[in-house]
């Protein structure tokens, strides 16, 4: 059973509504440029007297694969509401995160496509909420709010009201070779137990110090290309150096200074400097740090929970994996219902919200890769939990990559009896830190992938010159 706790705390009134009029008119730019491109014209849902009706639901490819968990726990509502009740289709999005956003601001202000639901992810709710394109959800949405983590869970309000109920949670994770750290007589092989940035750098120095295996080139690697992974990297280094570091507050307002980002930015230089950063991640993405550690060029990976069964697919048990030092970033996606739709269609909307994001929903997220979103789904003390909604997971914990099979692939269980999704993944969540929460986060994060760019182009101006740029940038942008 979990404990009663306090409400989430959603944020307060004030100037959350100054900014929804703002906020409006920056939209309205973003939907002359996504409109003609968005995927909408084979999501119209059907007239309301065709039989059955629809709903549907838009989304961000799945990383299980085709046929994957989303798609799985869809099937599983059709089949749960019969032949005559409202069938549910999920529709797919391509490209990148900035290229879905600009598909659904364009479909959603323009009436191109006819969404019920749409998968946002976390940074996305303020804006969407400010514009007017989601509803306020009742409680109808949401089955057990208390059993969401709690640091989650916050990621569904704005300007004091419910908006979203988080589906699939994330968070940045250590991945690291064991037989490089165990070739080097390094002090500790098993990370499993947490690491500092210090403990870390002289882990990469232990190896860098011996005959290196082949092919190693530096000691780590993530996600620094000009685009939203950098941004990620700069709020774990900020959040990392100045404790309770927040660019915004909960109503949007700019809240940092100069001499907090001059730390903040201190501490992402010295992260990423070499010998340490392998140095082709200030150009690279998700897939290529991913390719850079699974070739064995780097000891150290920072990324993200699904990769996990690809990795262990491929060293078995020379893979070990840990929280990040420091703090980590919240990631994620949260389900909302659009504004566009009928009343009635909103009402079956919540509900099929409530069941995607019910305890055994996530309990199958969980086993499929996703980082479930409930505390329940971390409860089972022998491993991860039962899944029911999806008969593909209820036997094993983890699909393939291309959704073919739901053979285990990785371990929850450690040598020590220590748990993956127990005692790494779920303090991860709950000790997280979020992105900034205001309806101009694209404006934000542009401003920040543009002003960090210093730090990994020609000249490297010092630490404080960058801050203040930033500062200048950030203080012109948003309210404060």
């Amino acid at each position: 059973m979990t404990a009663t706790r306090p409400h989430p705390g959603p944020p307060g009134r004030g100037p959350a509504r100054r900014l929804a009029t703002a906020a409006a008119a920056l939209l309205t730019v973003v939907s002359l440029l996504g409109s003609a491109s968005c995927t909408g014209g084979d999501a119209r849902e059907q007239p309301p007297d065709a039989d059955p009706p629809r709903i549907v639901v838009a989304s961000g490819q799945d990383v299980t694969g085709k046929n994957g968990i989303r798609q799985q726990l869809i099937d599983a509502w059709n089949a749960r509401e019969g032949e005559q009740g409202y069938r549910a289709r999920l529709v797919e999005l391509p490209g990148s995160a900035d290229q879905q956003r600009s598909q659904l601001l364009g479909a959603l202000q323009s009436g191109s496509a006819e969404y019920d639901v749409v998968n946002l992810d976390v940074t996305w709710i303020p804006e969407f909420a400010a514009a007017g394109l989601i509803r306020p959800l009742t409680g109808a949405a949401v089955k057990d709010p208390d059993d969401i983590i709690r640091s989650v869970d916050a990621t569904s309000f704005w300007d004091g009201k419910r908006y979203a109920v988080p589906f699939n949670s994330d968070v940045g994770l250590l991945y690291y070779r064991k037989d490089h750290l165990r070739d080097a007589g390094a002090s500790r092989t098993d990370l499993s137990g947490g690491v500092t940035w210090d403990e870390l750098r002289g882990l990469i120095e232990a190896v860098n110090d011996r005959t290196r295996p082949p092919g190693l080139e530096d000691g780590w690697t993530t996600q620094l290309a000009a685009y939203e992974g950098r941004t990620v990297n700069a709020i774990e280094a900020f959040a990392s150096a100045v404790p309770g570091f927040g660019l915004t507050d909960d109503e949007g307002r700019y809240t940092a200074d100069v001499a907090q980002l001059t730390a903040g930015v201190s501490e992402l230089r010295e992260r990423t400097a070499p010998p340490y950063m392998l140095a082709e991640a200030s150009s690279s993405r998700e897939a290529e740090s991913l390719s850079a550690f699974a070739e064995g060029r780097t000891t150290f990976l920072r990324h993200w929970p699904y990769v996990y069964p690809v990795l262990y697919e491929r060293f078995e048990g020379d893979l070990g994996v840990t929280r990040l030092p420091g703090k980590a970033v919240l990631g994620g996606q949260n389900l909302a219902v659009t504004s566009s739709t009928s009343e009635r269609r909103a009402a079956k909307a919540a509900e099929l919200i409530a069941f995607l994001t019910d305890p055994d929903s996530e309990r199958c997220l969980l086993r499929a890769g996703f980082a479930a979103t409930r505390t329940s789904a971390y409860a089972d003390p022998g491993g991860p939990p039962e899944c029911r909604h999806a008969s593909a997971y209820r036997a094993s914990p983890s699909a393939s990559p291309t959704g073919e099979s739901a053979e285990l692939k990785a371990p929850d269980r450690f040598a020590g009896g220590v748990s993956y999704s127990r005692d790494i993944l779920f303090p991860a969540l709950r000790g997280a830190v979020q992105r900034p929460r205001t309806p101009l986060y694209g404006a934000v994060t542009r401003t920040l992938v543009t002003e960090l760019d210093a730090l990994y182009g020609p000249g490297r101006p010092g630490d404080a010159e960058v801050a203040e740029h930033l500062d200048e940038a950030l203080r012109a942008l948003l309210p404060h």
